[in-house]
């Protein structure tokens, strides 16, 4: 997927997931992988700045395989963003599906 995609859907796809349930970041990459490809490198700054805009908050958990997991959960403000992401994201994709399908007509 082009990098500039990815860059403006991750934060949907984050958000859409933590709501889902709530998620430690290794699970959460692997979820999102599942639609995107990404790394730790990508996903923990995003989940940093969703915590710092009250998107996210944080809890730990006492993990059997080593130390505690910090487990993310989407906040009211973070699920009203995600909801403004998901109307965004939709007229978007009917924006640019219907000029791809109005383009092919003139080939």
């Amino acid at each position: 997927m082009n990098t500039q995609f990815k860059k403006g859907v991750l934060e949907l796809i984050v958000l859409l997931s933590v709501n889902h349930k709530d998620r430690y970041g290794y699970e959460l990459i692997l979820e999102v992988s599942k639609v995107v490809d990404v790394n730790e490198g990508t996903i923990y700054p995003l989940l940093k700045r969703l915590t710092n805009e009250k998107y996210a908050e944080t809890y730990l958990v006492e993990s059997k395989e080593g130390p505690p997991r910090k487990y993310y959960r989407i906040t009211v403000l973070g699920k009203e963003r995600m909801k403004e992401l998901e109307s965004n994201w939709s007229s978007f994709a009917t924006s640019v599906n219907k000029f791809i399908k109005e383009s092919k007509k003139h080939e």
